[in-house]
């Protein structure tokens, strides 16, 4: 089993969903690769997350004294209420069960949302720290973006935009092929001072315009900054400073470097 095979079923394996010889294979392959088991801890904990962090909402009391009602009546017969009254009551009960769905999809896709942007930046900032202890930040290492993008458009089903911006402090320093939200997404590696800046490059909407403004946030003490423009969805992650990096990956979402 390779990483790609195992990274498609991590999910259902850690819900107990796999047959045991699927099972057995997955955690051989953990047993060997880091990464796939880092992958394996990532959605473990995301889990316990969402089981703490996750709103819980209790039923009204008056849901509650329906449902005694309801379950009381079945006890002993009982003479059926008019036509006319019953189909108000189910009607009632149904408009209430609706809107209560509503809700909670409401609340629950807000959650999810907020959630996602959440943990994809702290998904970008392990990888970002794997990388940089196994002293493997690059597959392809070169300044050439001439060369970068063909190697990185031969292993992914798009072609990411690459830019070299070292007269403006950013010096391309090659770039890897990672995984971001269980997908395969390129990673251009930068270089600015003393700092290493991993860019995660991925297809965003194709109609959707640049990003007013970038959104920033900092994942144990790593300042990572998210925008979105040229088509693409750009994601930073660097010790750099947050103004430094946010003015970096504004540049790059403009897509206006000279061909």
């Amino acid at each position: 089993m390779n990483c790609n095979e195992a990274a498609g079923l991590l999910p259902a394996y850690g819900d107990g969903a796999l047959d045991p010889m699927q099972s057995a294979a997955v955690e051989q392959h953990l047993l060997a690769c880091t990464d796939c088991a880092g992958r394996r801890d990532e959605q473990v904990a995301l889990g316990v997350r969402i089981k703490r962090d996750a709103p819980y909402f209790p039923a009204p009391p008056s849901m509650r004294s329906r449902i005694d009602a309801v379950v009381a009546g079945t006890r002993k017969p009982a003479r059926s209420p008019p036509a006319r009254a019953r189909w108000r009551w189910l009607g009632a009960g149904a408009f209430a069960g609706s809107m209560a769905t509503v809700l909670a999809w409401l609340i629950g896709s807000a959650v999810l949302d907020w959630r996602d942007g959440t943990d994809l930046a702290g998904e970008a900032v392990a990888s970002h720290v794997r990388a940089t202890l196994s002293n493997h930040l690059t597959d392809v290492a070169t300044s050439d973006r001439h060369t970068v993008k063909p190697w990185l458009s031969a292993r992914l089903d798009y072609s990411p935009p690459v830019q070299d911006l070292a007269s403006e402090g950013f010096a391309l320093a090659g770039g890897r092929v990672d995984y971001l939200d269980r997908h395969a997404v390129a990673t251009l590696v930068y270089r600015y001072r003393a700092h290493v800046v991993d860019v995660f490059v991925r297809p965003g909407a194709a109609s959707a315009a640049r990003s007013p403004s970038p959104a920033v946030s900092t994942v144990r003490g790593f300042n990572v900054v998210r925008a979105s423009g040229a088509g693409m969805d750009w994601l930073a992650v660097s010790d750099a400073s947050a103004d430094v990096l946010t003015a970096f990956v504004s540049r790059l979402a403009r897509g206006d470097a000279v061909p």
